[in-house]
């Protein structure tokens, strides 16, 4: 007469009975999981803060403008020597004014002539960026002044010695107290403030607000010296584009016409270069991505080191319980539901570590944001790629002990103390 069979278990059934299995062992499950703890909250970190940094830096790009190509001047070269930045130029005004005038691409330029220079008011000084600028500077740069004014076209064109003072340096000199009609000091020359402008922050460790602000042709007449051959020397300029479409467009016409103008034929290279912000934001997207992705892969192999702790336990595991199997197996449990039971504690153990590491995950991945002052960036694919590897990392785990508890002869169990 056969022996009837039990009725096979459900899937609650075995869930039930793992979990009641992990209760009586709290101090080992804990440490069981501790490695799937560990690797998913640091994949959730890293993939969180490379987001936030991506997310940062294109907005810090971005607040320069998308649609705006820099033209900057490159050391000259004598008998093939460069020479020292800062003690010529290769641009000149002019060449901005030709550039906004034949270009059919362009929409505004700005040039700026800059140097760094010592700011004082009173027994107050700050070593800041002096820059010379014209009327369309404001508007291409995307300044908005908080008190006061900018200069009038007749201000500059008479080269008045006005100054717009930065966020930054306007607290440094004068605290509290309004800078408005006072006058600050510029290498020995006295400025009357007629403007502040609103904070800008920083970009790319630049702070944006930590600079001040004259007419283009005092500075060049009064701070730098005329040290161009021909016109106003400056160290570049802004073009702005009406469309991003139109950004190659805007640099292939530039280029031709300032090697043009500055007599460079093939095979000379340019005495200037070209920095196009989109490309810019594309070339760091990509870094910071690739980044992301290795020191991802690199923090996901502690969920390996986890799975190898879950099977080391597991294992230990089978061995304590060896007289409970036997039992079991006497009462009449199958070899697949030894089996089930040990693969369900296993993937138990595992998926309560992924909670348990996304949740320690999200809360690392928000007060790195809030320190760093970077967007707080949770990507939904991470966690729930996190929650899916934290399984499979325990399913994995534990095939060779649920197999070695199913495979185990029951009158050898039941021999075991």
């Amino acid at each position: 007469m056969l022996k009837p069979q039990p009725p096979p278990l459900s899937g609650l059934d075995v869930l039930e009975m793992a979990w009641r299995s992990l209760g009586t062992r709290r101090l080992r499950a804990f440490l069981t999981m501790l490695g799937v703890v560990i690797g998913i909250a640091s994949v959730i970190v890293v993939t969180a803060v490379g987001q936030g940094v991506q997310l940062a830096t294109a907005r810090e790009i971005q607040n320069l403008g998308t649609n705006l190509l820099q033209v900057q001047g490159t050391p000259p070269r004598v008998r093939g020597i460069a020479q020292a930045g800062g003690t010529t130029s290769t641009l000149t005004w002019e060449d901005a004014q030709a550039v906004a005038a034949q270009a059919p691409s362009v929409q505004l330029v700005a040039p700026y002539l800059t140097r760094q220079r010592q700011v004082t008011y009173g027994t107050e000084n700050t070593f800041t960026l002096v820059n010379g600028v014209d009327e369309n500077f404001w508007e291409v740069r995307q300044f908005t002044v908080a008190a006061g004014r900018v200069f009038t076209p007749m201000e500059l064109d008479t080269a008045q010695s006005l100054v717009v003072l930065g966020a930054t340096v306007a607290r440094d000199l004068f605290g509290q107290e309004s800078p408005l009609g006072k006058s600050v000091r510029i290498q020995g020359d006295r400025y009357e403030v007629i403007g502040v402008l609103a904070p800008k922050g920083t970009t790319g460790g630049f702070d944006q607000d930590d600079q001040v602000f004259i007419p283009l042709k005092n500075m060049a007449a009064r701070i730098v010296g005329q040290n161009a051959l021909q016109g106003i020397a400056i160290s570049g300029f802004w073009v702005q584009v009406p469309d991003e479409s139109e950004m190659e467009a805007a640099q292939f016409q530039i280029t031709n016409l300032l090697r043009i103008r500055h007599n460079i034929y093939p095979p000379q290279p340019d005495d200037f270069r070209i920095n196009n912000q989109g490309d810019i934001i594309s070339a760091f997207t990509a870094i910071t991505g690739l980044l992301t992705v290795m020191v991802g892969a690199i923090a996901a192999i502690s969920l390996v080191v986890g799975g190898i702790g879950i099977a080391n336990i597991m294992l230990v595991s089978v061995v304590e319980r060896t007289r409970e199997i036997g039992i079991r197996k006497a009462v009449g449990a199958t070899q697949a539901a030894i089996l089930q039971q040990f693969l369900a504690e296993a993937v138990l153990v595992s998926l309560c570590g992924g909670v348990i590491g996304l949740l320690l995950g999200v809360a690392l991945a928000w007060g790195v944001a809030q320190t760093l002052r970077i967007p707080f960036a949770l990507a939904p694919w991470a966690m729930g790629v996190s929650l899916v590897l934290s399984a499979v990392v325990g399913l994995v785990a534990g095939v060779a002990p649920a197999q070695y508890a199913a495979r185990l002869d029951p009158i050898v169990a039941l021999r075991t103390e």
